[in-house]
């Protein structure tokens, strides 16, 4: 003989009933718009409806259920109706509810849906973040493949013409150099090899003969002339 009793808030039915053993089976049936798991194409997997309760002992185990509630605060009763002066809040007052005899597991009752719902949440677990695939023609609108790129050409130049370089004689060198320290006082050593075409090496051993290397201030990282080899335009105007 079985009673059943109607709840909202999702749950639709709680059944309470004997089984064969005389233990009470407890059961929840689950509203049926809940049972609708949004996201999913496939319509036929849905949410289990039916949870059985499996009823343990607490195997020996002493437990219990308080309730807390604060003094002056109105507490509700069964019946609906409400205690307390409402005066303000006071010393907390613990309860003694009742003791625990049972044990209660609620487990979804394994059917053809819960077990397709299963299947689906370990397909989609198991699915890579990035998927390979095939292209039938190639993509031509973005992204066009090269055999080289033109600042790999643009570096193979380069280092064709500094290997092309030979050493001008030294002389040749220093005229090139007062000459364009007669325009400007300070050259980083990139326009200087620019000017003088000449191998970077080469160039800073004759540098250190007639100039100073700026390591900070305001013309960090720049070449200028020793003082007794300093003649610029200027100079020779402010002379005049």
């Amino acid at each position: 003989m079985g009673k059943s009793v109607r709840q909202r808030r999702g749950w639709e039915t709680q059944n309470l009933q004997e089984g064969n053993q005389g233990k009470a089976e407890v059961s929840f049936t689950l509203n049926e718009e809940l049972t609708v798991i949004e996201g999913i194409e496939d319509k036929t997997v849905s949410a289990p409806r039916e949870h059985p309760f499996t009823m343990q002992s607490v195997g020996g185990q002493m437990l219990a259920v308080f309730t807390e509630n604060s003094s002056g605060q109105s507490e509700e009763r069964s019946d609906g109706s409400s205690s307390g002066s409402g005066a303000g809040p006071g010393p907390d007052k613990i309860a003694l509810e009742g003791m625990v005899v049972q044990r209660a597991e609620c487990r979804p009752a394994v059917s053809e849906s819960y077990m397709k719902l299963k299947r689906l949440q370990i397909e989609e677990s198991s699915k890579p973040a990035r998927l390979s695939q095939q292209l039938s023609k190639p993509v031509t609108s973005n992204y066009k493949p090269v055999a080289n790129h033109d600042y790999n050409r643009e570096y193979e130049r380069k280092k064709k013409e500094e290997g092309k370089r030979a050493r001008a004689d030294k002389q040749q060198v220093l005229d090139m150099l007062f000459s364009a320290f007669e325009k400007h006082q300070y050259y980083n050593i990139k326009d200087l090899v620019d000017i003088t075409k000449q191998p970077v090496i080469y160039l800073k051993e004759i540098l250190r003969d007639i100039g100073i290397y700026n390591v900070k201030g305001t013309h960090k990282n720049t070449w200028e002339l020793k003082p007794e080899y300093r003649h610029y335009q200027g100079e020779e105007k402010t002379d005049e």
